[in-house]
């Protein structure tokens, strides 16, 4: 399957971020904790060469906490001020703005030698699509000032938002990029929602979750549907199947996905099975290692 999407919107909101970097002190980059590497905009890097960045592992309530943690030490390796947050609760929004004020501590400074006191810092806060820019932003406002959903596309132009005086905020719209170089890129995107599913298989994607989970947690699929290894096998010899396409068959029986005439529904128990992934309600699970 062609993991590519890429609509006319966002060549706009790129063209609008480069126009605007130059007002910008930091780049706060926020990254599903579930795939730190591929919800990386490589754009956004080239975009931020000169300007201090901060990286969020946000829904880090999703990931699994020993392979985020690995990940915010890769980072921080790189030179990058990191922080795991779950956007939606906001326990950790003071430590965001405490860590913008120490990767800029250098700049602030400098103002102060020139005689320029109380410039607030300017963020620019970017990343993929439905990766909760606009729930962060809120919590960090302390109110509803940038529209939430969980689908990709919500934030539709740039809007300045001001944490009292020492900090403005510059949301912009969710951007991926033109092509990916690696196909595992884009099923990862697609996985957690960042893609627009009514351009998607949804019954294969749900199988490449099922094998890619059978490697790394191979009982969360099986435990969660109460699936038995030989009600797999039974749906491979019926259905001349293979295992990941049976397992869906059985999630599918389990779960009454029924058609008319009792036959199985896969693309419904799919959409169970993803809905259920990127809500976390199979556990906390990470798709990448650094």
């Amino acid at each position: 399957m062609n993991y590519q999407w890429y609509p006319g919107h966002m060549t706009k909101a790129m063209r609008m971020m480069q126009e605007n970097i130059k007002l910008i002190d930091i780049i706060i980059e926020l990254t599903d904790a579930r795939i730190p590497a591929a919800g990386r905009n490589p754009d956004i890097d080239e975009l931020g060469k000169n300007k201090y960045r901060l990286i969020i592992l946000n829904k880090a309530d999703l990931a699994d906490p020993a392979v985020t943690a690995r990940w915010k030490e890769h980072y921080q390796k790189q030179g990058y001020f990191v922080l795991e947050m779950n956007s939606k609760t906001g326990n950790d929004a003071g430590k965001v703005k405490e860590l913008v004020q120490n990767a800029c501590a250098e700049k602030i400074e400098r103002d102060k030698k020139r005689g320029i006191v109380g410039r607030p810092i300017r963020a620019m806060v970017a990343g993929i699509p439905n990766v909760g820019k606009s729930t962060f932003i809120n919590k960090l406002a302390g109110r509803a000032s940038a529209k939430t959903g969980n689908k990709p596309g919500v934030t539709k132009g740039k809007q300045w938002i001001s944490l009292g005086k020492n900090m403005q905020l510059l949301d912009t719209p969710g951007v991926l990029w033109p092509k990916f170089d690696d196909d595992t890129v884009g099923l990862h995107l697609a996985l957690i929602g960042s893609m627009n599913d009514d351009n998607l298989d949804i019954a294969e994607l749900a199988c490449e979750l099922i094998k890619i989970l059978s490697e790394t947690y191979p009982n969360a699929v099986f435990e969660k549907y109460n699936i038995t290894k030989e009600q797999v096998s039974e749906y491979e010899e019926q259905m001349y199947s293979t295992p990941t396409s049976a397992v869906l068959s059985a999630i599918a029986f389990n779960r009454k996905c029924f058609k008319q005439g009792a036959e199985i529904d896969l693309n419904r128990a799919a959409a169970l099975l993803l809905d259920d992934f990127r809500n976390g309600r199979l556990g906390r699970l990470s798709l990448e290692r650094p």
